[in-house]
């Protein structure tokens, strides 16, 4: 069974940086889908950034909102997959889920950033952005 757990949330003053981590087990192979999420209180869960496994060259997607502030790396030796956040802003704040589908699940293309086609979930890890 996969299991996801996160790491590495705070606070932060807007314009800081942090990097969250999310340790994997039980993915098929190492190239397997995986995606950042984030839930803002009051608002629904919305993708951030992706591997998705089906693409040859293991395509990442970014949501719009952090394109070129947040960056999405993964180490298959050691399990982990990282999420390095620059240029925090206030609205960045939330709790971030490292997702993942199930075993038996293609996730296609962007299709890694809607929530829908993931089955596993970690926990969350809060970061909080001051203004």
């Amino acid at each position: 069974e996969i299991q996801l757990a996160e790491s590495g949330g705070g606070s932060v003053q807007a314009g800081g940086s942090l990097r969250l981590s999310c340790r994997t087990s039980g993915f098929p192979y190492d190239e397997w889908t995986v995606g950042w999420f984030r839930q803002a209180p009051g608002k629904e869960r919305e993708g951030v950034a992706c591997f998705s496994s089906t693409d040859d060259n293991e395509t990442l997607y970014y949501t719009e909102a952090v394109k070129g502030r947040f960056t999405l790396s993964r180490d298959n030796a050691a399990n982990m997959v990282y999420l390095q956040m620059d240029s925090l802003k206030p609205e960045d704040t939330a709790t971030y889920y490292c997702s993942a589908p199930a075993e038996y699940t293609i996730v296609a293309g962007q299709s890694c950033l809607f929530d829908n086609g993931m089955e596993y979930w970690g926990e969350g890890t809060l970061v909080a952005v001051s203004s």
